[in-house]
């Protein structure tokens, strides 16, 4: 068998992993959630959830992924062979195509509105005029098809590279630029005049404003913003040494991706207050608010390029994750190479990410469950995948695992001493805490 690659270094797996984590669901779903979730009352549920849910089903996608050094299919099949264990795999499979179907559009989206701002087209201060620009953008039958297959040709590219020279390469230099110029962002909102009452929408709960949903939103969204439930970690973690700390890794990707959330809402609620608007209008919040605003800000254009740049980074670093998913598979399971693997991949996600952007526009009429394709993907994939996957890890990790294993692991087999109410409290999380209240919030959203 060809020996698998793995990542270079400590700082190269941390990277990776934050990468896949902070995307799109930090700087675009994020804020338009919090906006119709009653602000920072979302954000306390969202971080409960992110502690006792996210963080346990992360340590068994790692625990899955490393012990196998395998794909999400062939995991299950070296650590429970000769069952049926195996066919969850799939889901991962099939989650990461839904949700880099749709990404990808949206990613198409802040490859032309980058252009747009190279070009500086976002100096007209007015919403008629930016909120038809963006109806125009997403409606058009090819335009956004074109910048689609842009995205995903980028991202199929470092993919094609590897894991050391593709990913950890990349994403080594796209990190930190990402965190350096959404902080640039954030303080210049956080200065304006008023942006006050956006602090307070960020930071004062109002709990006034919650409903069951609200915790199905705010579940689905830990999940989709720490790429829990797609596979992403577990194959990841399918190339770390044995030598890293599960613990450590999925401690600090939880902590920069939640940071980096916090601050995404830091860089646009205090300006969305600041200029009078309501934080609640959805994904035109990045693409039509935040161009009105740049356009009345002293050097406004100049902020433009640099936060669609970061989108753009934000998008890539995690559908890189996502695309490795399902090339891990292909090649491993079906005997394709990379660079075949990679074809058939983007084939079939350039077949679904057109019916998804066709949706916004000449496809509109066709619905799924009262929803366009597009949306239909977007909920499917958050709201019952994400969570089933994540579902299944636990239940894996936690009852058809030994203990003794599933120890070996967390513990780097005995590098790193937690003390004994450290690892039982872990355990009992992915055992017994996370399968239920995933189980429970399933259920009600179903409901």
């Amino acid at each position: 068998m060809k020996k698998r690659e793995g990542f270079g270094s400590s700082f190269g797996v941390l990277v990776a992993m934050a990468g896949s984590a902070v995307g799109l669901g930090n700087l675009w779903r994020f804020p338009y959630l919090v906006g119709t979730n009653g602000g920072a009352a979302f954000i306390i549920i969202y971080l409960a959830f992110v502690l006792l849910l996210a963080l346990p089903i992360m340590y068994s996608e790692f625990v899955i992924g490393r012990r196998s050094q395998a794909n999400v299919f062939g995991a299950y099949k070296v650590l429970a062979p000769g069952t049926k264990w195996c066919n969850i795999g799939f889901i991962y499979v099939l989650c990461s195509i839904t949700i880099i179907s749709f990404y990808s559009v949206v990613g198409g989206w802040t490859i032309d509105y980058l252009i747009k701002a190279l070009s500086f087209q976002f100096d007209v201060a007015d919403n008629a005029v930016l909120g038809g620009m963006f109806d125009t953008t997403v409606t058009s039958s090819y335009k956004p098809l074109i910048f689609m297959l842009i995205f995903i040709i980028a991202t199929a590219l470092i993919v094609l590279a590897g894991i050391k020279r593709g990913i950890e390469k990349y994403t080594k230099i796209m990190m930190p630029v990402l965190f350096v110029m959404v902080v640039v962002i954030a303080v210049r909102s956080a200065t304006l005049p008023g942006a006050g009452a956006g602090l307070d929408f960020l930071f004062k709960p109002d709990f006034s404003k919650v409903t069951a949903n609200t915790f199905l939103e705010a579940l689905g969204q830990a999940f989709f913003s720490l790429s829990v439930g797609a596979g992403t970690i577990m194959t990841y973690a399918s190339y770390v040494d044995r030598n890293e700390s599960i613990v450590g890794l999925s401690a600090q990707t939880a902590i920069a991706d939640t940071l980096f959330a916090i601050i995404a809402g830091l860089a646009i609620m205090p300006a969305v207050f600041s200029f009078g608007i309501s934080p609640s209008q959805g994904p035109g919040l990045v693409f039509i608010t935040l161009p009105y605003i740049f356009a009345q800000l002293p050097l406004g254009s100049f902020i433009a390029i640099i936060f669609f740049f970061i989108l753009f980074i934000a998008a890539i670093t995690s559908s890189i994750s996502m695309l490795e998913v399902i090339v891990a598979y292909v090649s491993e399971e079906l005997g394709l190479s990379r660079k075949g693997a990679i074809a058939l991949s983007v084939s079939v996600i350039l077949v679904l990410g057109s019916l998804c952007s066709l949706s916004q526009g000449v496809l509109s009429d066709i619905t799924l469950f009262g929803n366009n394709i597009f949306d239909c993907f977007d909920k499917f994939s958050a709201n019952i995948l994400l969570p089933l996957g994540g579902l299944f890890a636990v239940i894996f990790v936690g009852w058809r695992m030994k203990k003794a294993d599933v120890t070996d692991e967390i513990t780097s087999a005995g590098i790193y001493k937690y003390p004994s109410f450290m690892q039982n409290f872990i355990y009992f999380s992915i055992k017994y805490l996370a399968p239920l209240v995933v189980a429970v919030i399933m259920l009600q959203g179903l409901l």
